[in-house]
């Protein structure tokens, strides 16, 4: 494998994670202030473009790297994580009833997230709990 394909693929993964990211904390602000802003065409497709280019770059590492969901511990892991995610996201911007459980959702959300960035970091399953054996 070259190494500037990893990078590549690595920096665009990056990239996309926070700019993922950075884009559910916006809307979900923008939920809990009740903006029509939410409602823009550019806020309802953009996020769809850009998790779009997340999963084609995941894909492109997991062949470069060989390494897979489902036989190493850490990317099934970030999977299980990421559905977590996307669920409680889809009940936090769309599908929650009431602003308290919209709200519930988003803090479920960012924490989901906020696990599988850890996953990913220290390529272990037990992700921010690894820097607690220190």
């Amino acid at each position: 494998m070259p190494p500037t394909a990893y990078l590549f693929a690595k920096s665009i993964h990056v990239g996309c994670v926070v700019v993922s990211l950075a884009g559910f904390a916006t809307r979900g602000a923008l939920m809990l202030s009740g903006s029509r802003w939410l409602t823009a065409r550019f806020v309802r497709i953009a996020p769809h473009v850009v998790d779009t280019l997340l999963l084609a770059s995941a894909l492109w590492l997991c062949w470069l790297l060989g390494q897979y969901p489902f036989v190493q511990g850490w990317l099934t892991a970030k999977v299980l994580g990421l559905l977590a995610y996307i669920g409680l996201g889809t009940l936090a911007l769309r599908r929650g009833r009431t602003k308290p459980v919209r709200a519930a959702a988003l803090a479920g959300a960012v924490l989901a997230a906020g696990y599988v960035v850890a996953v990913a970091l220290t390529r272990d399953p037990r992700g921010p709990l690894v820097w607690l054996d220190g």
